[in-house]
C-alpha cells in the first residue's frame, strides 16, 4: 500500500496529460507559455479572487507576499509553531523576526484567542497556517487583523479547495498562498504554487516580483526573486483540475470512512462546523508513536509524521529565544500526531486493511493507545 497514490489519478488523464505536455514542448514556450495564464484565470474563477499569480513553489508564493506588503528587516510576523519550516524560514529570509503563537489542540491550526496578545507594535502582518487540509478561524483572525489594521497571509498549501462559511482557502485573506507541491490536495509533477488576492496593487507588485521585480524587459522597479512558474506543470495543472472538484468530495468520503473505522480507537480529525477539509492528511494521535509507527510498518502499512518537530524547538530558529515549554500545545502535538494513507482513490478493503492494523496494533501494546 502507498502512502499516497499519485498512479492511480494518473491512469484516469494519462492521454490527456502527455497530449498537454507534447503541446507545450511543440509551442516551445517552456517559461510563462499561454498555459500559464489560462491557469490563473481557472484557479482564480475556482476560488473566487481578482488575481491569482503562479509561481514556482509554495515557499515563494509566501515569500512574495511578504515582500508584496513590504516586509522590513526587524517587523514581526504573527504565525503557527506547528507547520512545515517553510512558514518561518521565509520570514527569516526576509530578515524580520517570526513571532509563534500556540495552536488549538483540536484541530491543530493557529489559536485565535492568543492571538492578540502576541501583538506589538512591531507586528506588520498575520500569517496563519491552514493545517491538515483544513482553515483556522479566518473570522475571527481578520477581525483582529483588521482593529489593528494588519495584513494577512493565509498559508494554504495544505488547503486548496477547502472552505470556510462558503468560502474558498485563498480567499480568505489579504494575501493567499498555496502549493502545487505533487502530494498536495492539487499537485502537479514538481515544484510550484500561487499567490490570490483582490488588492489591484498587491497583485501588480507580485507579478513584478516574480519575475526578478521587472515592470518592462530589463527595467527592475522592486527587488524580486526568479518566482515563475514552469509552463509543463501549468499544463498539467489544467488537466488535473478537471478531476479536482470531485476529487474534493472523494477525499471527504475517504475520511469519514476513516472516521467510521477509527472513531473509539484513536483521536480522529475534527472539523470545525463552519468549515469543509480537503483533507490533505488524515492524521490521528497516539501516545507511543514510535512504538505505533513500528508495528504498522510490520503490518504493511506506510505513516508519517506532520510534523516531528515543534518550529520553535528548531536549531535554526534559536536565535529567536524560545524554549520548551512555551507552546505546550504544538509541542504536544508534534510528539504524538501520525497520518495514515490518504489520497482520493483509497479503496474501502484498504481502508479497513489500515483501520484493522491500527486496532491490531492498539491490542498489542496498551502504551499506544
Amino acid at each position: 500500500m502507498q502512502f499516497i497514490d499519485l498512479k492511480k489519478q494518473y491512469q484516469l488523464i494519462e492521454s490527456d496529460i502527455l497530449k498537454s505536455i507534447h503541446n507545450v514542448l511543440n509551442h516551445g514556450q517552456y517559461i510563462m507559455g499561454p498555459e500559464i495564464t489560462r491557469l490563473e484565470k481557472q484557479l482564480a474563477d475556482f476560488v473566487g479572487v481578482k488575481h491569482v499569480i503562479a509561481n514556482s513553489s509554495g515557499t515563494d508564493a509566501l515569500l512574495m507576499a511578504l515582500m508584496a506588503l513590504e516586509i522590513e528587516p526587524g517587523d514581526e510576523i504573527i504565525t503557527s509553531p506547528f507547520s512545515f519550516f517553510a512558514t518561518a524560514e521565509v520570514i527569516a529570509l526576509c530578515q524580520a523576526k517570526p513571532v509563534f503563537v500556540d495552536i488549538d489542540p483540536t484541530t491543530y491550526n493557529i489559536d485565535p484567542a492568543k492571538l492578540e496578545a502576541a501583538i506589538t507594535i512591531r507586528t506588520k502582518a498575520i500569517m496563519p497556517v491552514s493545517l491538515y487540509g483544513q482553515c483556522p478561524d479566518m473570522t475571527a483572525i481578520n477581525e483582529i487583523a483588521k482593529r489593528h489594521d494588519l495584513p494577512v497571509i493565509e498559508d494554504a498549501a495544505q488547503s486548496f479547495g477547502a472552505t470556510q462559511n462558503g468560502i474558498y482557502s485563498c480567499a480568505l485573506s489579504t494575501i493567499g498562498c498555496t502549493s502545487f507541491f505533487p502530494s498536495k490536495p492539487l499537485g502537479g509533477y514538481g515544484d510550484s504554487g500561487a499567490c490570490f488576492t483582490d488588492d489591484d496593487v498587491l497583485a501588480e507588485r507580485l507579478i513584478e516580483i516574480r519575475i526578478h521585480g521587472q515592470n518592462a524587459r530589463y527595467c527592475h522597479r522592486r527587488i524580486g526573486i526568479n518566482g515563475r512558474m514552469d509552463t509543463i506543470q501549468a499544463a498539467i495543472l489544467l488537466e488535473k483540475m478537471r478531476l479536482f472538484p470531485n476529487e474534493i468530495e472523494l477525499r471527504k468520503t475517504v475520511a469519514q470512512r476513516y472516521n467510521d473505522l477509527l472513531t473509539g480507537l484513536v483521536k480522529t480529525p475534527v472539523i470545525d462546523s463552519n468549515n469543509t477539509s480537503v483533507y490533505a492528511q488524515y492524521t490521528i494521535e497516539v501516545a507511543n508513536r514510535e512504538l505505533f509507527q513500528k508495528r504498522m510498518q510490520e503490518s504493511g502499512i506506510p505513516t508519517a509524521v506532520h510534523y516531528p518537530v515543534a518550529m520553535h524547538q528548531q536549531e535554526a530558529l534559536s536565535y529567536l529565544g524560545y524554549k520548551t515549554g512555551d507552546f505546550p500545545h504544538a509541542e504536544r502535538a508534534s510528539k504524538h500526531v501520525v497520518s495514515l494513507p490518504m489520497h482520493p482513490y483509497l479503496s474501502i478493503d484498504e481502508q479497513k486493511q489500515v483501520a484493522a492494523a491500527v486496532s491490531h496494533c492498539l491490542e498489542l501494546s496498551e502504551e499506544i493507545a
